[in-house]
């Protein structure tokens, strides 16, 4: 070939290199934005829509307690570990290895190399330093909300976390003041998902609208009180997802997502009532899918209140509740009457205790032996949208207040939006409120210390929302955190389910078994028993 011919080619070559260079730099075309909307008009595009009842409250996992926020925050963001599909193993995560000292006291974790978050930062282990220290640190300049499962996991801030550190760009060390059994299930709770310190700096208290982690998923869009929308994270360290988009929709009416359900307009709905249920059974292109029995729906009394913070008061609204009526009137056959705060599914239930039975005449007889016999009045507060552990709140209220009424006890009902329902509880406004929680693993602590732990009724973090403090029931909850003998902590547990059905800080109510209805496009959907699950390895076929 002639030298000309060749000087010619490479002109060619160079002239398209630097048109191309050009035209990716170009403020006016956004290479990206092109390529999505070609993406978009494909017949295989694949964009999942679920309906659901409720808004999510904030998609910064650390400040938030409510599911519906963390049914999406788990797609955006990865753990230091996971669970097993079945949710009681652990896995590696973001971390690739881990190991502890004989005492358990120091955690050395190996992290995985070259992944990206979001917005283009490195993870590293100094990444994933700077989230513990903004969680444990009351004092830092990110630590602004309420880190309230960090208060209840770890006792505080700092609590029984004493540093966490980069040992190098890919080891972090966390040192524990004591030992903690439900260390590694714990960093697995949706709210320790990693998030970038880039971004968490940039948007501090709004950083809870604009989430930035290292998951199969990234925010797209969010229209207040609409919807939600998320995008594949093109970078994904793990396996490609295989949806382009979610888009967490919110309808607060049941027979609206119904409706979009049988119409192919949504893919998936949540919160089903028992006509839902039937519906679905009957239909060939719709499919039900059920979570096992892993929440508590329950009354709380708040102790400090009179007359609540007499025991008898307590007992006798117990003996008041016949929970099979309740079932029956209230709920589907998807609901069992809980005995214990414990779901029977999780190691350590202690099957020998049983509810407080119907009786009408003992109640009357508790409330005289507290000097109450001719009644009081007493409000009962209820969330205005349904929950997992409660599909029909306000009709479960009007039941309650019905049955008390047989003792005359004088109900006032009072109805909430979600966002301020949960505040004014975790600060100890209410007398008695209907609530209930969503496992997040199957440890027995993750109930019992939540729930009854005096550490947890500090105002504007509580979970404790009995507001119930008992120095044995602490000795005991602290005991069964420090050992890793399962039968020791078993045993334990039993104990601590006893002293509480005597004390009867609040009122059990019911398990239920959460429903799923789903078209049957929706392929690779499976239920995870806490009940939230990333959606990375679920397709949808084009209808």
């Amino acid at each position: 070939m002639k030298t000309h011919q060749i000087l010619l080619i490479f002109a060619i070559i160079l002239f398209f290199s630097i048109s191309l260079v050009l035209l990716l730099e170009s403020p006016i075309i956004n290479i990206d934005y092109v390529l999505s909307n070609i993406s978009k008009s494909s017949p295989d595009y694949k964009k999942l829509i679920i309906g659901r009842a409720n808004e999510s409250i904030s998609l910064d996992p650390a400040v938030t307690t409510d599911q519906e926020s963390f049914k999406v925050t788990v797609n955006i963001y990865d753990n230091l570990v996971k669970y097993e599909k079945n949710g009681i193993g652990m896995v590696p995560s973001l971390a690739e290895s881990w190991k502890t000292t004989e005492d358990g006291l120091i955690w050395v974790f190996r992290l995985r190399k070259n992944i990206k978050f979001h917005d283009g930062t490195n993870f590293n282990a100094h990444a994933v330093a700077f989230n513990f220290n903004r969680w444990m640190n009351s004092e830092s300049p990110y630590h602004t909300g309420h880190f309230s499962y960090w208060n209840y996991n770890f006792g505080g801030f700092p609590g029984i976390v004493k540093s966490a550190t980069a040992l190098s760009d890919y080891s972090l060390e966390i040192v524990l003041t004591k030992p903690y059994a439900p260390f590694l299930s714990t960093l697995a709770l949706p709210s320790f998902g990693i998030a970038s310190p880039d971004a968490m700096m940039k948007y501090n208290e709004s950083f809870k609208y604009h989430p930035i982690g290292t998951g199969p998923f990234s925010l797209k869009s969010w229209e207040m009180g609409e919807k939600i929308t998320l995008e594949r994270n093109r970078n994904y360290w793990g396996e490609t997802p295989k949806l382009n988009e979610i888009e967490f929709r919110t309808i607060p009416s049941n027979e609206k997502r119904m409706m979009l359900l049988k119409l192919g307009e949504i893919h998936m709905v949540d919160n089903l009532v028992l006509d839902d249920i039937q519906k679905i059974d009957d239909s060939d292109d719709l499919r039900l899918h059920a979570r096992p029995f892993f929440n508590i729906g329950y009354l709380a009394l708040n102790n400090t209140k009179e007359p609540l913070n007499k025991k008898e008061v307590r007992r006798a609204i117990g003996h008041l509740i016949d929970k099979d009526d309740m079932i029956k009137e209230v709920f589907n056959y998807l609901t069992r009457p809980a005995n214990s705060f414990l779901p029977p599914v999780v190691w350590g239930y202690n099957e020998t205790i049983k509810s407080l039975e119907y009786d009408v005449d003992k109640a009357k007889q508790l409330l005289k032996e507290a000097g109450l016999s001719d009644g009081f009045e007493i409000n009962l507060w209820v969330m205005d949208s349904p929950r997992d552990y409660s599909p029909d709140p306000i009709a479960l209220a009007e039941f309650i207040k019905e049955s008390l009424n047989k003792a005359n006890i004088t109900v006032n009902i009072e109805v909430m939006k979600w966002d301020q329902y949960i505040d004014r509880i975790k600060d100890g406004d209410h007398e008695m409120a209907l609530i209930g929680w969503n496992g997040d693993n199957v440890d027995p602590d993750n109930f019992l210390y939540t729930f009854f732990a005096s550490e947890n009724i500090k105002p504007g973090l509580a979970s404790n929302y009995s507001f119930y403090n008992n120095p044995q029931v602490d000795l005991l909850l602290s005991q069964a955190r420090q050992v890793t003998d399962m039968e020791f902590r078993r045993n334990i547990y039993r104990e601590l389910q006893g002293i509480i059905h005597s004390d009867t800080p609040s009122i059990p109510l019911v398990h239920t078994m959460p429903t799923i209805g789903a078209r049957s496009a929706v392929k690779g959907y499976v239920p995870h028993i806490i009940g939230e699950e990333p959606l990375d390895q679920v397709d949808l076929l084009i209808e």
